[in-house]
C-alpha cells in the first residue's frame, strides 16, 4: 500500500516555512528530484519537524511518467473571473514545506534545504506562517471548520489507485488581507461575508446565507454531493502586511479548480464576497508524490 506524505496530516505545529524553487537553466531534473528525496527531517518525535514536498506536475511527469496522474497540471495562466477580476499564476517547479513547534527548527531546516537544492534550483519565494488563536485566521474567524477528520482525510486527499497512487494535488496561494477595510465592518456584516458566525463558527441558516458568501462560493458540489478538500491554511506576515496562506489538498484537482472558479465568479455565479477584502498574490499547483514514490529516487541510508 502506498503512503501519503505524513506532513500533510500533521496538525498542531505552530511555525511554518514555505519555500518555492525554480529549476536552474540546464539543470538535470532527475538530480533535483534526487536532492528533494534526500531531504530528511530529524528522526525524532520530540522537537521534530514535519516535511511536505511537491513538484510542478509536468516536472514530475518527466521523471516518473508511469507514476503521474493524468490531467493534473500547473497553475500556468491567470484565472479570469467576473468584472475583470483575476487570480495570478505564479507556478514554480518545487514546493518545500517545513512545520515544527518553534521557528528555530523551521529556520535551520530551511537553511539546509536551500543549500542542498541550490546546485539544481533557485529559491524564488519564501513565506513564513504561524498559528493564530489556535485555529483562526487573521479575519478573526475559525479556519477549516468543515475539514474532514484525520480518520477521513486520507480518502479525500490521496489518489486511491493507478498512476500517482498515494499522492495528492496541492493548491498553494498567498492572500493579502485589506485589514483596514475588513475591520471597518461590524460583526454582522463580516458574518454575512464569511457565511458563519464569528464567535463559534456556526454556518448561517439557508434563508440568511448570502449567495456570494465565502461558504457558498467555496462549497463544491457534484451530482448533489459536496466534494470536500483538506485545508491546512495558516496566517502569514506582520502587523502592517499580513494575510492567509491557502494550503488545500485533494485527490482530485478538478474540485480545487472549480472552487477557484466559483470564488472568482468565472462560473457565471457571483464573486466570493471575501475576495473584496483579500487579494491573491500567488497561485500554484503541485503534485505531492507518495512516500514510496519519492524513496525510489533517494540515496540509500546507511544501516
Amino acid at each position: 500500500m502506498l503512503t501519503g506524505q505524513t506532513g500533510i496530516f500533521a496538525l498542531g505545529d505552530a511555525s511554518h516555512g514555505f519555500f518555492e524553487f525554480a529549476l536552474r537553466p540546464g539543470a538535470d531534473v532527475g538530480a533535483l528530484v534526487k536532492a528533494v528525496a534526500d531531504l530528511r527531517p530529524p528522526h525524532t518525535t520530540v522537537g521534530g519537524v514535519n516535511l511536505v514536498v511537491g513538484l510542478r506536475p509536468d516536472l514530475w511527469r518527466t521523471v516518473a511518467p508511469d507514476d503521474a496522474p493524468s490531467g493534473v497540471h500547473g497553475f500556468e495562466t491567470e484565472l479570469r473571473g467576473a468584472g475583470g477580476y483575476t487570480m495570478p499564476a505564479t507556478q514554480a517547479d518545487l514546493f518545500v514545506w517545513f512545520a515544527a513547534a518553534a521557528y528555530d527548527i523551521v529556520f535551520d531546516m530551511g537553511v539546509a534545504a536551500v543549500a542542498a537544492l541550490g546546485p539544481h534550483a533557485t529559491l524564488v519565494r519564501e513565506t513564513t506562517g504561524w498559528s493564530y488563536r489556535h485555529s483562526r485566521d487573521l479575519t478573526g474567524f475559525e479556519d477549516g471548520t468543515e475539514n474532514p477528520t484525520l480518520q477521513d482525510a486520507p480518502e479525500i486527499v490521496l489518489i486511491p489507485d493507478g498512476p500517482g497512487a498515494g499522492g495528492s494535488v496541492l493548491l498553494f496561494q498567498q492572500w493579502r488581507h485589506d485589514a483596514r477595510t475588513w475591520t471597518a465592518l461590524d460583526q454582522t456584516a463580516q458574518e454575512k461575508v464569511i457565511g458563519r458566525t464569528k464567535p463559534d463558527s456556526v454556518e448561517l441558516k439557508d434563508d440568511a446565507m448570502p449567495k456570494d458568501s465565502h461558504v457558498t462560493r467555496t462549497t463544491v458540489t457534484e451530482n448533489g454531493e459536496e466534494r470536500k478538500i483538506f485545508r491546512r491554511n495558516v496566517p502569514y506576515g506582520t502587523v502592517a502586511d499580513h494575510g492567509t496562506l491557502f494550503i488545500g489538498f485533494s485527490a482530485d484537482q478538478a474540485r480545487l479548480q472549480k472552487m477557484l472558479e466559483q470564488m472568482a465568479g468565472a462560473d457565471g455565479g457571483p464573486r466570493d464576497a471575501l475576495t473584496r477584502y483579500t487579494t491573491p498574490l500567488t497561485g500554484a499547483y503541485y503534485f505531492i508524490p507518495s512516500v514510496q514514490s519519492l524513496r525510489r529516487f533517494a540515496t540509500p541510508e546507511d544501516d
